[in-house]
């Protein structure tokens, strides 16, 4: 066994480990099961590689899909540790197998599907294992976001090897998914260790949809490196490529209905480039390793908090400021609540809706984003953090429960058939020929709402279906939801954040880099070389390191190699290359100056 602190500096290139990595580390090394929640980009599969390091034997991790063990172990490569994977697409699982049973393997990333067969069992039988990685470990719950029920399997294979110390990993997992993971691994309760969910480089905004191709853009606009735009359907992600496409970089669709040679190849491009915007669905993104992600966007809600946690954890995994936006419409709601009574089974729409009114009151807050994250996670936050947008520019917010209870009585009283501008026309008192009709102009709410409260009816309609106090049919009728009744008998208030008018432009916040033309001569350098080796260029190194050389500008392998991020087999394979493209920017930059 090497010392960690030893692996730490040589393999990876760091002086000292970051939050709780060093506890996971030490626990794992002396045996001990353990599951470790940690928040995107904190260093999870640092977790595992440097024990699968340490020990003897082969470190097994069980990851979920195919293109992300593909970048797991091409990551890993880059640092030394000699890794493989077994699955379908494998090209010869032969050698793989004989190179485990040799031990000729540091990591072995498998599918939970294999993981659980006969033959892996066997397979493990004839092997040193040194530890069990289960990554997304979230996954392994039914109370989880995203469950998926081959996971639920593997405690037979980890009960076979009960010697081996089992790291279960996960950066979305609420109390209640938390203790069904150790439950369902067998790991002990003291085994849990939780660093929290804060994500400070992201900044959280939340807009109501209008005009999402043109939102999106002016996103585009403001950051310039790569991002992820989810839509909600796959007609939807075409849709919203073809409108980005006018814009001044790559667009390209993603989504479960393109052809497998297509979607690799969409993947494959967006992994390579430091600009390229992905349009999704959300079977987009668990699979990406990619740590520069700059924006992720949603132009609908997502399933729940958890999904929206994850899927906008995929910004900034390389620590640099990042933007999660949310564009979402009242529809979104109405889809999502009748989804949940149609498609879910009974005995977990409880649990759905529980998670579909926490992201309505998120979505719906006037008060600090990241604090309603925090705090739906188990955590206590302060009140502000001064990275979204309702703390960078608190909005204004009015008490609109007299709107609400006349919008109400109109549903009902025009028997819950009919939509929100019919409903705005009947309290407005417009005697058009719909409104006649039907005779609504004979009722006691036709007219009784003033102009200002009109201009309230959208918002306020988009409120209540957020709360579940209106449900919206197939037909857009609109009929009272369970928090109807409170509002109407005075039991509860309806208070709504009154939207600004435009969009706040972005402040420079602290670790935002300004413009650095030697930083950006690296990256030039860095395309080049990760082109030569057909590499991702984070692969070659992050733009954290590259800006780092920058500011100090080396000049010997011995002082790079004191630079974060640049182990011995990074400073190896690049480091000379690297300090002769400095050295010429740095020419370059002075002739320029001259």
């Amino acid at each position: 066994m090497t010392d960690p602190h030893h692996l730490l500096h040589h393999i990876f290139g760091f002086s000292e480990f970051r939050g709780i990595q060093e506890a996971v580390v030490e626990r794992t090394l002396s045996g001990h099961s353990t599951l470790a929640v940690m928040p995107t980009g904190a260093g999870k599969s640092l977790c595992y590689q440097l024990p699968a390091k340490a020990a003897r034997g082969t470190g097994i991790v069980i990851s979920p899909l195919i293109a992300l063990m593909h970048d797991q172990v091409r990551s890993a490569d880059a640092l030394g540790i000699r890794a493989a994977s077994l699955t379908s697409v494998t090209e010869d699982p032969r050698a793989v197998r004989d190179a485990l049973r040799d031990g000729q393997l540091d990591l072995l990333y498998v599918a939970p599907e294999r993981a659980t067969t006969e033959g892996f069992s066997r397979l493990l039988q004839e092997a040193a294992i040194a530890l069990f990685a289960i990554d997304e470990a979230h996954c392994v719950s039914e109370w989880g976001h995203d469950f998926r029920p081959d996971y639920r399997l593997l405690r037979p294979l980890l009960d076979e090897h009960r010697e081996v110390p089992r790291l279960a990993l996960t950066a979305t997992a609420d109390k209640r998914t938390r203790e069904d993971i150790l439950v369902q691994l067998g790991i002990p309760e003291d085994g849990l260790m939780v660093a929290g969910f804060d994500r400070p480089n992201i900044r959280y905004h939340v807009r109501p949809r209008d005009g999402i191709g043109s939102q999106v853009k002016a996103l585009m606009r403001a950051e310039e490196g790569p991002g992820i735009v989810y839509a909600t359907s796959r007609a939807a992600t075409e849709k919203l490529a073809e409108q980005l496409t006018s814009a001044t970089r790559p667009v390209l669709a993603y989504h479960a209905g393109l052809e497998p040679p297509v979607r690799a190849r969409n993947q494959a491009a967006f992994v390579d480039s430091e600009s390229m915007v992905m349009a999704a669905t959300i079977a987009f993104g668990m699979g990406i390793d990619k740590p520069d992600v700059r924006f992720v966007a949603h132009a609908g809600i997502p399933k729940s908090i958890e999904a929206y946690y994850q899927e906008t954890g995929r910004a900034g995994r390389d620590g640099d400021p990042s933007e999660a936006w949310l564009f979402w419409g009242a529809e979104d709601f109405a889809r999502a609540r009748r989804r949940i009574e149609t498609e879910v089974e009974p005995d977990r729409r409880h649990g759905e809706r529980e998670r579909l009114n926490a992201l309505a009151a998120f979505v719906e807050a006037a008060t600090c984003r990241r604090a309603i994250l925090l705090r739906h996670f188990g955590e206590e936050p302060p009140e502000t953090c001064g990275n979204c947008d309702n703390c960078l520019n608190p909005p204004e917010t009015i008490d609109v429960t007299e709107v609400a209870r006349k919008l109400l009585s109109a549903a009902f009283r025009t028997e819950m058939r009919f939509g929100v501008a019919h409903l705005a026309a009947v309290l407005g008192g417009d005697d058009n020929e719909k409104v006649r009709q039907f005779g609504h102009h004979k009722l006691s709410v036709f007219g009784i709402m003033t102009a200002e409260e009109l201009a309230l009816v959208r918002p306020v309609a988009r409120s209540l279906l957020a709360r579940d106090a209106l449900r919206a049919d197939d037909y857009g009728g609109l009929s009272f939801g369970p928090a109807a009744k409170a509002i109407l008998k005075g039991e509860a208030s309806v208070v709504i954040a009154v939207p600004p008018k435009r969009a706040r432009s972005r402040s420079r916040g602290e670790g935002d880099h300004p413009h650095d033309p030697l930083f950006e001569a690296l990256r030039g350098w860095r395309r080049d070389r990760a082109k030569e080796q057909g590499v991702p260029p984070y692969v070659i190194f992050h733009d954290r390191t590259l800006r780092e050389v920058a500011a100090f500008k080396p000049s010997s392998l011995a002082a790079l190699s004191e630079i974060d991020g640049i182990g011995d087999t990074k400073l190896e394979r690049h480091g000379e290359s690297l300090l002769a493209a400095l050295t010429r920017a740095m020419e370059d930059e002075g002739a320029s100056a001259a």
